[in-house]
């Protein structure tokens, strides 16, 4: 576990990097907030796209080669993909190279396939609590590194972000140990891989089917929070890559705290079905108070009752998908979640692009410029309505006579 877990720190650190810069990359071709927007929504959604088919065939690779080559593989692409554009001079350069880290990169889902491996079932919803607490630390140190080195040149922090994944390789090839023995591979299937039907077999997990839909809603929600916070902080907070790298930040802290510490004694007084619900509920209320903030200390405010209640909603609601998996298909399973949240990734700036464009001309204090995350708030709270209601089912059906 604590090899994993490294991994997976140093890949969030090389990620957050970029956060709090990348739009301005972007911008740095741009000559109005508007045409900003729309080319760093394209940005966003090439990468969703290349990343959407490439993670089912990535996670079967793993099923059948073992996690660790493949996670290899990713480091590569990551680093390659950072330090070009880092060196970009033109926006089809940057839409170019997202595609291909797209294709490449689907370190997550591989990781979260690596601790399924070596975990037995009832200690999945803990460990992968820990493994989100890594990417909360990785979003504490990420985004402040690249806030830091972008007040100097906003092209520093993609050489800082390829550096990490170069030393991400070399850890890897020399310490990370092989997690998926021999006699549990399984031979790969171009049949299996196909994004959609990867996606029609999530559906048809034993018992956790209506979850997928909840696992969809809450990343949509999150993916148009990550596409809209740092056009959206600056449109209406004047914030610049120190703001913007010091509230991730806060993000991190807070979920490296609640997954990494809180997360196993919640699990200790409440069941997983519990946490998620009220975490999927409290994240609601979350986003629309993003979206009713006006002033930039109550955004530090929300994140930090948002985190703290809602913190693990995601750790239980991927145990149980994962219980619900083979041992066999851990890499197929967390590639078809991993190809569902690309999915969204793509749907997201299609949405998050336009409304930040219908309020990007508005005045700070306008109420409306939080359409983003009303959008968000609404989406979650479809998401709550749908596990609520499972959860009501499941428990009928247990309690009813056989």
């Amino acid at each position: 576990m604590p090899f994993i877990l490294i991994t997976v720190l140093i890949d969030m650190v090389s990620i957050g990097l970029i956060i709090p810069v990348l739009p301005l990359i972007v911008g740095s071709f741009t000559s109005s907030p508007t045409e900003q927007t729309w080319w760093y929504g394209v940005v966003t959604i090439t990468f969703g796209i290349a990343n959407f088919f490439g993670s089912p065939v990535l996670g079967a690779l793993s099923d059948a080669h073992g996690r660790r080559p493949v996670l290899l593989l990713g480091f590569c692409g990551l680093a390659l993909s950072f330090i070009v554009t880092g060196l970009a001079t033109a926006l089809w350069m940057l839409v170019a190279v997202r595609v291909f880290s797209g294709a490449m990169q689907a370190n997550a889902a591989v990781a979260n396939a690596y601790v399924a491996d070596i975990t037995p079932p009832e200690e999945r919803a803990r460990r992968f609590g820990m493994l989100g607490a890594m990417f909360g630390i990785g979003f504490i140190l990420g985004p402040m590194l690249g806030g830091i080195l972008g007040r100097f040149d906003i092209h520093l922090p993609f050489f800082a972000a390829g550096g990490l994944a170069v030393l991400n390789w070399l850890y890897g090839f020399f310490v990370l140990p092989e997690s998926l023995p021999p006699e549990r591979r399984q031979a790969f299937s171009w049949k299996r891989v196909h994004p959609f039907a990867a996606l029609a077999g999530l559906t048809r997990l034993e018992g956790v089917g209506p979850l997928v839909a909840v696992i969809g809603l809450a990343s949509l929600a999150q993916f148009t929070l990550h596409t809209s916070w740092v056009l959206y902080t600056h449109f209406k907070f004047g914030w610049g890559p120190w703001e913007v790298g010091c509230s991730l930040f806060a993000v991190g802290a807070i979920a490296a705290v609640v997954q990494g510490v809180l997360l196993k004694h919640m699990l200790a007084r409440f069941s997983a079905r519990t946490l998620a619900t009220v975490g999927l509920a409290s994240s609601a209320l979350t986003y629309l108070g993003f979206g009713l903030a006006t002033e930039g200390w109550m955004m530090y405010v929300i994140i930090v009752i948002g985190g703290i209640i809602g913190g693990g909603a995601q750790a239980a609601i991927q145990s149980m998908v994962a219980n619900a998996a083979q041992s066999h298909a851990q890499g197929a399973t967390m590639g078809s979640v991993a190809s569902l949240n690309s999915l969204m990734a793509v749907l997201a700036p299609m949405a998050a692009t336009p409304l930040l464009g219908l309020v990007s001309h508005r005045p700070p204090g306008d109420w409306l410029m939080g359409l983003p995350f009303f959008f968000c708030a609404a989406l979650q709270a479809a998401g709550a309505v749908i596990a609520i209601r499972f959860f009501r089912r499941r428990a009928r059906l247990a309690a009813a006579p056989a």
